[in-house]
């Protein structure tokens, strides 16, 4: 195991015990967690380990931050459904896993461009310049990638979309890593395909044109279909 999926491992351990912890401890809305450090030694983990579970709490809009005083629990966080989906197991599921991620996050995003607020806006602007700083630094960045989708999910208002992209995290982590082992391109050249195809659809959640953010997203899903397959999910554009 790399140290990356080392990281992983541990920052998925410790989202999990966080968001066990938030359900027993029946948190209510506004609740203040405690700070970084005394949460890290709860947890045991470092406090890198410990922000990454807490990003990813915040981009599912489970947690959010009041600048100065910390961090505190969102409304709603208790009603998310729990749901469960099978791991990958061979090359045609990945590629019917990644047709479905287009139907469902092309009007994900059509939304968000129709509902999104200004705080969510900020979250959107907050995670673009993380995944670019871990693909500059020779780090996975999947992280990053799925906080950017999570944030986008928040932005659409609907709970269920934030939902179903936390309960299809490990496949997602699966077929990012597997399209990098298998793609043939120079890895600069998809890091710069796949920073232009985000930045357009974020682009267009701000700027509230929600037919652009459609084609915007579907066409950073189809290409990574076409990264992975060398062809669209849709027939129609291969």
């Amino acid at each position: 195991m790399t140290d990356d999926d080392a990281n992983r491992s541990l920052g998925e351990q410790t989202y999990q015990r966080l968001v066990a912890w938030m359900r027993q401890s029946a948190m209510e809305e506004d609740t203040r967690l405690p700070g970084e450090h005394a949460l890290a030694h709860q947890f045991s983990v470092s406090r890198p380990i410990l922000r990454q579970a807490l990003a990813r709490l915040r981009a599912e809009g489970r947690l959010y931050a009041r600048k100065g005083s910390g961090t505190f629990v969102q409304a709603g966080t208790r009603a998310l459904p729990a749901m469960t989906f099978q791991p990958l197991a061979n090359i045609p599921d990945v590629q019917r896993f990644l047709e479905f991620r287009c139907s469902v996050e092309r009007a994900m995003a059509a939304d968000a461009a129709l509902r999104r607020t200004a705080d969510d806006i900020r979250a959107i602007a907050a995670a673009q310049p993380a995944l670019e700083h871990d693909m500059a630094t020779g780090q996975s960045g999947i992280e990053a990638d799925i906080a950017l989708h999570a944030a986008i999910a928040r932005a659409s208002g609907n709970r269920f979309y934030v939902a179903v992209l936390d309960a299809l995290s490990e496949q997602t982590r699966f077929s990012i890593k597997l399209t990098r082992e298998l793609a043939t391109r120079p890895a600069a050249d998809r890091a710069r395909d796949t920073h232009s195809e985000h930045a357009r659809v974020c682009d267009a959640i701000r700027n509230s044109d929600v037919e652009e953010a459609r084609q915007a997203m579907d066409a950073h899903l189809q290409g990574g279909i076409a990264r992975l397959f060398g062809q669209s999910a849709d027939p129609a554009r291969a």
